[in-house]
C-alpha cells in the first residue's frame, strides 16, 4: 500500500428496465479519465475499489486513517481529513478526477479547488443539494418538486415559527441543515417545547430545517446515474426499511403499483436534471396517501443500491465509476426476479462472519471494519424466484453475522 500522510495535527415480478434519456451537456462532457480519486474511504469507496479493476481504472483514496475500509481494496492512499483542502489538493495531484464517498465535505473549499482547475464529479454546485438540506428544500420547492412542508430557521425565536407549528399540527422533524448522515443531525420532537429546545441545540452549528412529520405508508428509493454528457440511466425503484435512523433492509422489486413507479421515475429524472450531478444520485421517497414526497438525496453510491452488486448486470458502483471517468453507461438488467439486502450493524457483542457465510445462497460483504455496537460492518444479499426465500436467508445470515437490527 502506498500511503501519503497529509494530516495536520489536530409483490408480482417486475422486469428491471434501464431507461436512458438525454439531458443538457456540460462543458467537460468529452473528458475521459483513467485515474480516479475518492474523498472518503468508507464502505462505499471499498466497493468502488472492488468494481474498478474490470473497468481498467486506477483509484486513489483520501482516508482519515490507514485502516479505513477502502484501504483494503484501494492501495494508493492519501491520509487526511475530507475537509482538509491541502489533503484534497494532494489527492488531485495523483488523479484526473475526484469523486466522493460521503457528503461531510467543505463546499467552499471544493469550490476553491474547482477554481484551481481540479475536476470534481459531482461538482461542488451539485453537491450542495446533498450537503445543505436548507438549500435543497428551497430549490426543490421553487421547482415544484414534492417535499414536506418546512421552515428554515436559526433560532426558536424566529417570528414565523409559532404559525408554522400551528399549521402542521403535530410535533415536527428537526434537522441540522448541514452535517447530518445516517440519522445523525435529525431529531423527532415529542411536543412543541421539545421542538424549541431541539431547534436551539442544532442551531449552534447553523441553519435548522423544521419539517412536517408525515404519515408514511412506506419508504422507497431510486438510483439515477448521470453522465457528464447528460445521459440518465435508471435503476429500479426499491422498498427500504429503516431502523433507528439507518437502512435495515432493501427489497427489489418495490411494492409500488405501476402508476406510482412511473411517477417515481418522472420525479427522479426531474431531480437529476435540476441537480446536474455526474455519477450516481440516490433519491429517497416517502410514500403517503397523497403520493410520493422527496425525503433526501445523495450524490454517490447509496445503501439502497447495494443489492445491485449481484442483482443487476451493472452494479451501482461500476455505473458510478463509468459516469465519473467518462466510460459508456453499462446495461442494467435483472439477474433474478427478487433480491433482498440486509445491513449488518454491530450488536452488543460480535457475531460470526464464518457462520454468516455458511447460510446457503447468500452473498456476504464484509467491509473490513473492527466491530463496534451500532457500526455498519457489512451487508448480506439473497436472490430468488419468489420474495420469501431471499428474505429469510438474508436475515438468517445477517443475524449470524451479528446485526443489531430487527427483522423487517
Amino acid at each position: 500500500m502506498q500511503i501519503v500522510d497529509t494530516r495536520v495535527a489536530d409483490r408480482a415480478k417486475v422486469p428491471l428496465i434501464a431507461a436512458i434519456v438525454s439531458n443538457v451537456s456540460s462543458p467537460e462532457s468529452t473528458a475521459n479519465f483513467s485515474r480516479v480519486g475518492i474523498v472518503g474511504a468508507g464502505q462505499l469507496a471499498h466497493m468502488m475499489g472492488e468494481a474498478a479493476g474490470e473497468l481498467g481504472l486506477t483509484l486513489s483514496v483520501l482516508a482519515s486513517a490507514p485502516d479505513d475500509s477502502a484501504t483494503t481494496t484501494i492501495h494508493d492512499v492519501v491520509l487526511g481529513a475530507a475537509t482538509d483542502t491541502d489533503a484534497i489538493r494532494r489527492l488531485a495531484e495523483r488523479v484526473e478526477v475526484i469523486t466522493f464517498d460521503h457528503e461531510l465535505v467543505d463546499l467552499e473549499a471544493l469550490e476553491a479547488l474547482e477554481a484551481e482547475g481540479v475536476t470534481l464529479r459531482p461538482s461542488a454546485q451539485a453537491l450542495r443539494f446533498a450537503v445543505d438540506k436548507a438549500f435543497q428544500r428551497r430549490a426543490f420547492r421553487q421547482n415544484k418538486l414534492p417535499v414536506p412542508r418546512f421552515l428554515v430557521v436559526r433560532s426558536s425565536l424566529d417570528e414565523r415559527l409559532a404559525t408554522f407549528l400551528d399549521e402542521i399540527g403535530n410535533a415536527p422533524v428537526v434537522k441540522a441543515a448541514r452535517g447530518g448522515y445516517d440519522g445523525r443531525g435529525v431529531a423527532f420532537a415529542k411536543n412543541r417545547e421539545d421542538s424549541l429546545a431541539l431547534i436551539d441545540e442544532l442551531a449552534k452549528s447553523g441553519e435548522v430545517v423544521v419539517e412536517e412529520r408525515l404519515d408514511l405508508r412506506s419508504e422507497v428509493a431510486q438510483l439515477v446515474a448521470r453522465t457528464a454528457t447528460g445521459e440518465l440511466s435508471f435503476f429500479p425503484v426499491v422498498t427500504t426499511v429503516q431502523r433507528d435512523g439507518m437502512c435495515a433492509e432493501v427489497r427489489y422489486p418495490s411494492e409500488l403499483d405501476d402508476l406510482t413507479r412511473a411517477e417515481a421515475g418522472r420525479l427522479s429524472a426531474a431531480v437529476a436534471s435540476l441537480v446536474r450531478g455526474v455519477g450516481i444520485m440516490a433519491i429517497e421517497y416517502f410514500l403517503t396517501a397523497d403520493g410520493l414526497v422527496i425525503n433526501e438525496v445523495a450524490l454517490r453510491p447509496h445503501n439502497s443500491g447495494h443489492w445491485s452488486i449481484e442483482g443487476a448486470t451493472t452494479s451501482q458502483f461500476a455505473q458510478h465509476l463509468r459516469c465519473v471517468s467518462g466510460l459508456p453507461l453499462g446495461p442494467i438488467e435483472e439477474t433474478s426476479p427478487y433480491a433482498v439486502m440486509v445491513n449488518v450493524v454491530g450488536a452488543l457483542a460480535p457475531g460470526s462472519l464464518d457462520a454468516a457465510r455458511q447460510v446457503e445462497d447468500v452473498y456476504v460483504h464484509d467491509y473490513g471494519k473492527s466491530w463496534r455496537p451500532g457500526r455498519k460492518l457489512g451487508h448480506v444479499t439473497a436472490l430468488g424466484d419468489e420474495p420469501r426465500g431471499p428474505h429469510v436467508r438474508a436475515w438468517e445470515s445477517a443475524h449470524a453475522y451479528g446485526t443489531v437490527t430487527r427483522e423487517a
